[in-house]
């Protein structure tokens, strides 16, 4: 069964770009590495640029787990985790609709 969770942080101001290049360099690793990750989506808030979320699709609890132990995930997390304020903050959700191919592949 498909897993569906966001990550919400908050950087410092002068670290934006620096997390920004990194979730680029992660997602791209995410897309070419990942193929049980469904989906992964980087997102910065328009009217607070410090702030970021990220959604994603595992396929399965395992998919999550790969994802969790990769290389890729200790390197993006040693470039943001110095800059946070606060925590990172993730949730589960559970699908109740969608319009995309990803509402029969995640079921």
């Amino acid at each position: 069964m498909a897993i569906f969770q966001i990550a919400e942080y908050q950087v410092k101001p002068d670290a934006i770009d620096r997390v920004k290049q990194a979730a680029q360099e992660f997602v791209h690793y995410v897309e070419t590495n990942e193929p049980r990750t469904l989906l992964y989506s980087a997102w910065q808030q328009q009217d607070d640029p410090t702030h970021f979320t990220h959604f994603f699709i595992f396929e399965d609890e395992a998919a999550k787990d790969a994802h969790s132990r990769s290389n890729a995930v200790k390197s993006f997390e040693s470039v943001y985790s110095p800059e946070l304020v606060g925590r990172v903050k993730f949730t589960s959700y559970e699908q109740v609709a969608t319009n995309q191919w990803l509402q029969t592949a995640a079921r």
